[in-house]
């Protein structure tokens, strides 16, 4: 399969960490990206709050949709990310 006709995906995600806080990161490889945060190389906020546990993602189609996201989650407060772990439970 050629590189053009493969589709790069870009999520959002919210992690809880081990001392019950919640970070909120971007990343095209989610999967990789919560193993970084675990060994200690994902992030310097959660470096010493390991282990984290994937709480939360959105799956975008471009970096820039992602990158926004993410400014609009960071900037929400402790009782408005956990609402939106609430109503995503709930759909599921």
């Amino acid at each position: 399969m050629e590189k053009n006709n493969l589709r790069e995906r870009n999520y959002v995600y919210l992690l809880r960490c081990a001392d019950d806080s919640l970070y909120c990161g971007w990343t095209t490889d989610l999967e990789g990206r919560i193993a970084a945060h675990n060994n200690g190389t994902g992030a310097k906020y959660t470096k010493s709050r390991r282990p984290v546990e994937l709480v939360y993602f959105e799956e975008y189609e471009n970096r820039h949709e992602a990158l926004s996201r993410e400014w609009h989650i960071k900037r929400l407060s402790r009782a408005e990310k956990l609402h939106l772990l609430e109503k995503a439970d709930e759909e599921t």
